[in-house]
């Protein structure tokens, strides 16, 4: 391992010095991939530095008790080389995950669609139950959050809500909530306390840079139009929202969150270019998750991946299958002990079929 610790350390140099020089700094793309990576190659160096320490401390310790003349000394060396056994093999295990090649995309901020599935009203009610599940979650993560479109229930909640998410490593954090999300509960109009399963479809779409996908605006209608819901004496009054439909492919990006139509054309520009640069990324998901048959690839959006039981107060997460008995503290954004099981069993996987060792 220590070998391939230095390794680490030598390309750590490496990107250290490269990433002050002023061609790389010129050229957009290096620089931002550098930069990622000398974020992840200066945490594994500091778990190498821990773990040349610890390899010392227990050659010295096993060099005074063998010479065993300083009575004091060799109670003192006892200690060190017990608390340095017992650091070691899980320092090991963390550097070996650590090693795992990391997916480029997981380091990206990332567009969410959440849009209410079967189950009329009360889908849309759940829809909105999710948003707000996602914006307590990045609130607590210190994440930035920003709707770009929506789309109102008549009773409340979302039939569709589509908001950007920025901050450090996010779509490796919130690419396992991408799939179907199904409830089980008794609805509001429900007179007969009968319960009812209703679903929303989650997508979580790595936001593209403009040196990841090439738009040719010509290949672009847009279609400007009113914005509607709340917003003041600008709504359906000043044609500020923005809809782009890409023709080759037929997808279509809206954004009508912003006063300025300017601001409004950026954003939707920003959701049509994750959304081509998405294409490409499910279709290599999906082979992946055939190659090592993963439960928990983020490649197939039509799976179901959680029900959440009101009457129980369970949430499953059907992948892992995983039970958590705190219903007001997951939907008030307490998911990460899913995404953390769920990390686990991906790089495990990884782990398994790589030659990291």
């Amino acid at each position: 391992m220590l070998e391939r610790l230095q390794y680490v350390k030598q390309r750590f140099d490496e990107v250290s010095d490269l990433i002050i020089q002023p061609d790389v700094i010129a050229d957009q793309k290096r620089y931002v991939q550098l930069n990622q990576e000398y974020k992840n190659l200066k945490a594994l160096v500091e778990k190498r530095d821990e773990y040349v320490r610890l390899t010392d401390n227990i050659a010295e310790a096993n060099e005074i008790l063998a010479d065993g003349l300083d009575a004091e000394m060799v109670e003192m060396a006892k200690m060190q080389l017990d608390e340095a056994k017992e650091r070691l093999p899980q320092l090991e295990e963390e550097i070996k995950f650590m090693l795992i090649p990391k997916d480029p995309e997981d380091a990206k901020n990332v567009m969410v669609e959440i849009r209410a599935g079967t189950g009329g009203d009360e889908a849309s009610l759940f829809a909105g139950d999710l948003y707000r599940m996602y914006t307590k979650f990045c609130e607590n993560k210190g994440w930035r959050t920003s709707v770009v479109d929506f789309n109102e229930g008549t009773s409340g909640g979302f039939k569709e809500v589509i908001f950007e998410v920025s901050g450090e490593d996010v779509y490796g954090t919130l690419k396992f909530e991408a799939g179907v999300h199904r409830v089980q509960r008794v609805p509001k109009t429900e007179t007969q306390g009968r319960v009812h399963t209703s679903a929303a479809t989650v997508m979580v779409l790595p936001e593209a840079e403009e040196f990841d996908v090439h738009i040719d605006m010509n290949d672009v209608r847009i279609d400007l139009f009113c914005s509607s819901g709340p917003g003041g004496q600008s709504v359906n009054t000043t044609k500020s929202a923005v809809r782009m439909t890409h023709i080759p492919t037929g997808l279509v990006a809206q954004c009508q969150d912003e006063k300025s139509q300017h601001k409004n054309k950026d954003k939707a520009l920003s959701v049509l270019r994750s959304r081509l640069y998405e294409m490409e990324l499910a279709k290599k998901q999906e082979e992946d998750a055939k190659k090592r048959n993963s439960q928990v690839s983020s490649g197939d959006r039509s799976a179901k991946i959680r029900t959440y039981n009101f009457p129980q107060g369970r949430v499953t997460d059907h992948r892992i299958g995983m039970d958590v008995f705190d219903m007001d503290g997951v939907l008030n954004g307490n998911i990460q002990k899913f995404i953390d099981e769920l990390q686990l069993v991906a790089n495990t996987e990884k782990l398994k079929e790589s030659e990291v060792f």
